[in-house]
């Protein structure tokens, strides 16, 4: 088993090496910090099991520290203060925010020991780090993102979030979830249709999130209808999210009294390519939280040149394909220092799976719609449309050459420009 790792936050040199040098003799892997700057650096690229924090640095006071810790909500290693006699009522103040403990200075042995042994163990309880709206972004679109979240918080009404697939509907739904109630993302939306009224009760004065809502059968719509219907009984927040349209798309035929429940209370969001300027502490948080979950210790960290073009790449899958594409590198990369190249290798990995030119299930689908909407017509009709069809592939492969178009259908040219302007088909 490696080391427990902690991280020694003091301006006074004495202290920083006596402590180390206590704890290096009691097997832990010791790093120190004099300052916060410093301090930041180290939580992030070595993920210290537990931090010694003082409460007096000249750059920053612990206690701002802590609170910044706390709220990006990327804590996830208890915190004991250091405190002076006179600061005794500042570090319980701490503990408060989030401070786990607090030593008095000057610190005896057998006082440290119990409570760096203390904390570990109450490590194992903290939550583990993930993705969440204060740490995806501090650009303006994120901050006016919070904003409307914000105002939307103390609202029990029905909420549906739209944005691309991928995206941060689910953060978003989180981010409304009253702290500490029952909470689900329904995967199986046969538990819609088939027990609504469970799914409520399990739920009281929680939040029932549902992804993608639009992919909803008729019985799964009726279900939906009753959970909207109920759920003020049971006090439960219904927040739901779609990638497609609800009212426009041919392909969907959902209920207009569920969509006049829901269009009132709807919220926009933004795709990960409107905020790009975030993608770098982004992808960094992210490769922190992997880092964090693995058991394997092996510390990677990203260097400058690979977070610029990671910011400059088109995100199809918004943020859940950053996830995997952080994942893949950090499986993959065989240095410290995940690079420019590595992004490279990675986005042709990707770029071959995506396989842009193979044609896709929607568009197969669309195609022979296409088809039974003419078999459906009169044979006159029918014949026109798909000349019609016929004449625009050709005028659209050849780059509208009437020579080539002539060739290939087999009708002498000036029948054909009298045929095209029958059709309406207009010719550059």
């Amino acid at each position: 088993m490696s080391a427990k790792k902690i991280l020694v936050v003091d301006d006074e040199l004495g202290i920083r090496e006596l402590l180390r040098d206590i704890l290096v003799d009691e097997g832990f892997e010791i790093f120190v910090a004099e300052n916060a700057t410093e301090a930041r650096e180290l939580k992030k690229n070595k993920l210290p099991d537990l931090i010694l924090l003082d409460i007096w640095m000249p750059d920053c006071d612990g206690i701002t520290l802590l609170k910044e810790w706390v709220n990006e909500k990327f804590l996830t290693s208890p915190v004991v203060m250091m405190s002076g006699h006179g600061t005794i009522d500042t570090a319980l103040e701490a503990t408060k925010i989030g401070a786990f403990d607090f030593l008095e200075k000057p610190i005896t042995l057998q006082k440290l020991l119990k409570t760096v042994n203390e904390a570990l163990k109450h490590a194992n309880n903290l939550p583990k780090i993930e993705i969440n709206l204060l740490n995806i972004g501090k650009s303006n679109v994120i901050q006016d993102l919070k904003k409307r979240l914000d105002k939307l918080i103390s609202v029990k009404t029905p909420l549906l979030l739209v944005g691309p697939h991928g995206g941060c509907a689910k953060i978003c739904a989180q981010y409304l979830h009253p702290k500490n109630q029952p909470w689900i993302d329904v995967k199986d939306f046969e538990m819609i249709s088939n027990a609504p009224s469970d799914l409520l009760d399990q739920h009281r004065g929680g939040s029932i999130f549902l992804n993608e809502i639009s992919h909803f059968t008729k019985s799964q719509q009726k279900g939906f209808s009753l959970l909207l219907s109920k759920a003020a009984q049971y006090n439960v927040r219904i927040i739901c999210a779609t990638s497609k349209s609800l009212t426009q798309s041919k392909e969907i035929d959902f209920d207009e009294r569920i969509l006049n429940e829901l269009l009132p209370s709807s919220l926009l969001l933004p795709s990960i390519n409107e905020h790009k300027e975030d993608i770098p502490e982004l992808a960094s948080s992210i490769l922190t939280m992997y880092l964090s979950k693995s058991d394997n210790s092996e510390y990677k960290v990203f260097d400058v040149a690979a977070l610029n073009l990671m910011r400059t790449m088109n995100w199809q899958g918004d943020i859940e394909e950053l996830e995997s594409f952080v994942f893949n590198l950090m499986q993959t990369s065989l240095l410290e220092k995940i690079t420019a190249e590595d992004v490279k290798r990675v986005l042709h990995q990707f770029n071959l799976l995506h396989d842009e030119n193979k044609p896709t299930k929607e568009h197969k689908k669309n195609k022979d719609q296409g088809l039974d909407n003419i078999f459906s017509k009169p044979l006159k009709d029918a014949r026109d449309e798909f000349e019609k069809m016929y004449f625009k592939h050709h005028l659209n492969q050849d780059s509208q050459s009437m020579a080539k178009l002539s060739e290939v259908s087999g009708v002498e040219r000036t029948h054909l420009y009298r045929k095209l302007k029958q059709l309406g088909i207009k010719v550059k």
